[in-house]
């Protein structure tokens, strides 16, 4: 399996499960924190299906002790 682009839908949703965070599609066109964001609003249903791909196959979880 190809690592996916940072800032990209699975990315992200591989990112927002790891760090604990909630679940909410979005993403980056210009890679993580660089540009703008995409809201889940905005994405295509297979954007939306991508993040949902990242975070159900992140299996990790953020140390935070």
């Amino acid at each position: 399996m190809t690592e996916p682009k940072h800032g990209s839908p699975r990315d992200r949703g591989r990112a927002d499960r790891y760090y604990g965070r909630c679940f909410k599609p979005h993403y980056y066109p210009d890679g993580t924190y660089k540009g703008y964001r995409v809201y889940e609003k905005n994405l295509t249903p297979e954007q939306i299906s991508d993040y949902a791909l990242g975070w159900e196959e992140e299996n990790d979880r953020k140390d935070w002790g």
